[in-house]
């Protein structure tokens, strides 16, 4: 529980950005963690890092990383349709899914093989294939920087929106999430509506629909499209998909119609990766960073990118979008 100064990150960002931290530990529990922050005495800002893979590091970091490797997944209820599910932050994501598929607790297959830990799941609400966390979630324990206290907060406390929840807005910075509770069904509801989720399960000549072909499905999906991060350094979908009025969209459907988009409460949800794969991006390089030759929502690092480039390139990204369909993209990544 040493806390060890000038410590690279290269190893902890899915980018492989070679910047520094300061100060850097770790902690693997609730006390080491609190004991880390008394220590600290917040005289220095600080960093939570997990898997490290929804960040891209522009510069040095002049403060303390901590990172989160607070383990174990366990049973803590069950009702007569579900059961809860508790999991340590510092859990692997893609582990904690393949725990559920493997005791047949469904309602996670649809988010299988994202990159990233447990932690990171209810900060940004991640979501795929139809799912976000908030279908499957029932509360989190978390321990306020300033104070040390601990907190459980509930579904309607996280106030989850697309990508966002508190901790990205009014409580950004302000809370260490160490564990979350899962409320997982003990019967399948299959959920295999959206994208290419049915395509490939007939092309994979499932007869009979189950959670665990559900998992496969999307898994052969997300590496058909997206780059391995130990191959070739990303943070997955680096943009959100942008959600515009009806009447934005008619306007936009009239002048595109080949648009790519989905319902979204009153309005609708474009495609990101199709606008700026019509900017003319996908597969563009600017030296080490460029736009994934297979998804253009991903942006990449072929070895010796910096966190700046990356970040730059993002943004002639985000102008084109911007110029051509009068459309604003938002960054999925945190850029620190």
């Amino acid at each position: 529980m040493m806390i060890k100064q000038e410590v690279s990150l290269k190893a902890f960002n899915t980018f492989g950005i070679d910047v520094a931290a300061r100060y850097f530990s770790a902690f693997a529990s609730v006390v080491e963690l609190k004991a880390l922050l008394a220590e600290a005495n917040l005289k220095e800002p600080i960093l939570v890092l997990g898997g490290g893979s929804n960040l891209l590091c522009t510069k040095n970091f002049d403060g303390l990383v901590l990172k989160n490797e607070i383990k174990g997944i366990e049973l803590v209820g069950q009702d007569e349709d579900h059961v809860f599910i508790k999991a340590g932050a510092g859990e692997n994501w893609h582990r904690f899914v393949q725990y559920c598929l493997d005791n047949n607790y469904a309602g996670a297959e649809n988010l299988s093989l994202i990159p990233g830990n447990v932690g990171a799941s209810p900060m940004q609400n991640i979501g795929a294939y139809g799912v976000e966390i908030k279908d499957i979630f029932q509360e989190l324990e978390a321990v306020d920087i300033k104070s040390g206290e601990e907190r459980i907060f509930s579904l309607e406390e996280c106030r989850f929106g697309y990508r966002e929840s508190v901790f990205k807005n009014i409580y950004k910075g302000q809370y260490i999430i160490t564990s979350v509770t899962y409320r997982l069904y003990k019967k399948p509801r299959l959920n295999t509506s959206y994208g290419a989720i049915k395509q490939e399960l007939e092309r994979m000549g499932v007869r009979e629909l189950s959670i665990q072909a559900v998992s496969q499905a999307v898994i052969n999906i997300r590496t058909s499209k997206l780059p391995d991060w130990k191959e070739l350094g990303n943070a997955g979908s680096f943009f959100k998909n942008p959600q515009v009025s009806l009447k934005k969209y008619e306007a936009l459907k009239a002048s595109f119609p080949m648009i790519v988009s989905y319902p979204q409460g009153e309005g609708m949800k474009l495609a990101a990766g199709w606008l700026i794969e019509q900017c003319g991006w996908k597969g563009y390089r600017e030296g080490d960073a460029g736009c994934y030759s297979k998804q253009a929502l991903v942006l990449v690092n072929y070895g010796k990118a910096t966190g700046q480039q990356i970040f730059e390139l993002s943004e002639k990204i985000i102008a084109s979008v911007l110029d051509k369909f009068e459309v604003n993209l938002e960054r999925e990544v945190n850029v620190i």
